[in-house]
């Protein structure tokens, strides 16, 4: 009996901290059978010397990076070593395209070693179409939508909505558009509140949140990671979530908010326009050009005038169907395709 393909991911055994995604996609793998995968987490040791038919490469930036100088050295040989690896041996090489470039950039040689990597890649998984193209040039491009968090969640308490209520939740980041989303709040007027729940990448981010906060008493800072209780006690809690940048790669913070059947207000582009009418009328709320409070305005008073009658439609990402097609993959790559099914 041929053994199923063993999947090397880039990604350690996942922790209670870790990002949801990488978990769900570990769990919801077929194993077991016929068409199964055996799928394993990444080590330095199993990476050079483990035994794998397929490598999957998720934020391949993240295998350089090092809060020391002399970890960023030794990740920087372990890497090229890992490269020399997979290119003699002509190991398929996939990569999950969470964002087409990293968000911080790194330096000469990072960028040196990640273009090595992407000239090794034998296929991209895209979790939308509109970053076909955009990373690897050369490799197969696959469209696998990011999958919903409805049953990560479903166990959690929830809050009553409170109204009026903003929520950012995530990891804070420069690029999220966190100090226009500070601006145009203090600009709209009346008994709204704003909630930034997470952990701040950065101190001087950090401090530009808490001045806010000291400002404008209507500002909630919550600057820390969030276990999944707290997380959902504050998305719940909202009358709109705001995430005032593009996600190009897909967003996990979308599906966050439409998992937990909360509406967004999203940059406006192709990209929410097609996630508006994949999960129905009401729950995608769209602003042009930097986020103003005319915009989050309009916004909250859509939702509150014209609520969505029902939960937003996200039957395309259930894991099932997204670990299948990932499974697809591995053994179409590793050269044992999805046995037929008999007619």
């Amino acid at each position: 009996m041929t053994r199923d393909p063993v999947v090397l991911q880039s990604f350690r055994t996942p922790r209670p901290t870790s990002n949801p995604y990488l978990t769900l996609l570990l769990q919801n793998l077929p194993t077991g059978t016929a068409d199964g995968v055996r799928a394993v987490t990444f080590s330095w040791s199993r990476a050079l010397l483990g035994r794998y038919d397929v490598l999957h490469l998720h934020w391949p930036e993240l295998l350089l990076r090092s809060r020391t100088r002399r970890g960023r050295l030794v990740r920087t040989v372990a890497t090229a070593a890992l490269w020399a690896r997979v290119r003699h041996r002509r190991t398929p090489v996939v990569r999950t395209v969470h964002n087409p470039t990293p968000h911080e950039p790194g330096d000469a040689r990072e960028r040196l070693l990640l273009r090595r990597l992407d000239a090794v890649t034998t296929a991209t998984v895209h979790l939308t179409g509109r970053t076909v193209g955009a990373a690897c040039p050369g490799s197969a491009p696959v469209v696998v939508p990011h999958g919903h968090y409805r049953d990560w969640y479903a166990g959690h308490p929830r809050s009553p909505r409170v109204p009026g209520r903003i929520v950012h939740p995530g990891l804070l980041r420069a690029y999220k558009g966190v100090d226009d989303l500070l601006a145009a709040f203090a600009a709209l007027p009346g008994e709204r509140s704003l909630h930034v729940a997470g952990a701040p990448a950065d101190a001087a981010l950090a401090g530009r949140v808490r001045a806010a906060a000291a400002r404008d008493r209507r500002v909630l800072a919550d600057l820390r990671h969030l276990d999944d209780d707290d997380l959902v006690r504050a998305v719940t809690a909202a009358d709109l979530v705001v995430l005032p940048y593009p996600a190009r790669g897909g967003s996990g913070a979308q599906l966050l908010a439409l998992s937990l059947d909360r509406p967004v207000l999203l940059p406006a582009g192709p990209a929410a326009a097609e996630l508006a009418a994949e999960v129905g009328p009401g729950w995608v709320h769209t602003f042009d050009g930097p986020l103003r409070a005319a915009d989050l305005e309009r916004a909250l008073t859509a939702v509150r005038d014209d609520p969505p009658a029902a939960r937003p439609d996200l039957s395309a990402r259930d894991w099932d169907v997204v670990g299948r097609a990932h499974a697809d993959l591995y053994r179409a790559l590793a050269g044992r395709p999805r046995t037929p099914v008999p007619v």
